[in-house]
């Protein structure tokens, strides 16, 4: 009897164990859960997200909880969706506004090579002045690609790269371009003229610097088989300063549709799913 007596006390006491231990996990996850909703109402989506997820690993075996998480966490994502949806459509009123104020600063041209994209050009220094002389220029299609363009006139050197530069020896450079279709030579009966078109990783912030030096004298050196140096016009400035504006602008723009149409896409799935 003694020794069936201390194998009952035994059994309790692991049978108590288990009890106590499943009552332990079913707090420790429903107080997650709490959690998880209480972010969820505050509109704290990342802390609600990461406490639902925090569920599954911490505890695996909660099925109740780990089933009511799931639930709670289609309804987290279809409010993030809404509300990035809302906000992009509110920042999207401020950019449009922003670009109403600067396109009189443009001339808006279809491209010659896409007729379905069409290219600012700024009418401080527009295409036509920038071939009576060496000089550089700026222009941008409408989903702000920002292309810079070096023209060389009346002098054959075979430049494919320039750069900018400062009396206090700050300069910035472009990349050098062989691609053709960027690199153009030709001639007219009246005079010779080199383009080198710079966008992406080859202008490599030359923009950005005219901007930030705008106020000093800048001098240009284009580099080819042989050098040649111009001093960057107010007009040459003006025109560069405003294009990589509109090209921040309109990429800005581009950027909140994309993430507009992606929630819009989500949104979607959610609901299907959830029918």
């Amino acid at each position: 009897m003694i020794r069936f007596s201390v194998r009952m006390t035994a059994f309790c006491f692991i049978f108590m164990g288990l009890i106590s231990s499943c009552s332990n996990r079913d707090s420790g996850a429903r107080a997650y859960l709490e959690a998880a909703e209480s972010a969820y109402q505050a509109g704290n989506f990342p802390l609600a997200k990461l406490k639902i997820d925090s569920i599954a690993m911490l505890f695996p075996n909660a099925f109740s909880e780990r089933r009511a998480g799931i639930s709670l966490l289609q309804q987290v994502r279809m409010a993030e969706n809404v509300r990035n949806i809302a906000f992009a459509d509110s920042m999207l009123v401020e950019k449009y506004a922003e670009l109403n104020a600067k396109l009189p600063l443009f001339d808006f041209v279809l491209d010659t090579e896409n007729q379905d994209l069409a290219m600012y050009y700024p009418r401080a220094y527009p295409p036509n002045v920038s071939l009576n002389r060496s000089g550089v220029r700026a222009r941008v299609n409408e989903k702000g690609v920002l292309f810079i363009e070096s023209v060389v006139v009346g002098n054959n050197i075979r430049h494919n790269q320039i750069r900018a530069s400062v009396r206090d020896g700050s300069f910035a450079e472009t990349l050098p371009v062989t691609s053709d279709g960027l690199n153009a030579r030709f001639s007219t009966p009246d005079n010779s003229f080199e383009i080198v078109t710079y966008n992406g990783n080859t202008e490599n912030g030359f923009a950005k610097f005219i901007e930030v030096f705008q106020n000093e004298q800048i001098t240009i050196q284009f580099i080819g088989s042989r050098n040649a140096t111009i001093t960057l016009s107010n007009a040459e400035k003006r025109g560069i300063i405003e294009s990589l504006e509109l090209s921040i602008l309109l990429t800005d723009i581009e950027r909140l549709k994309f993430e507009r149409s992606r929630s819009e896409v989500l949104i979607r799935y959610l609901e299907n799913k959830r029918e």
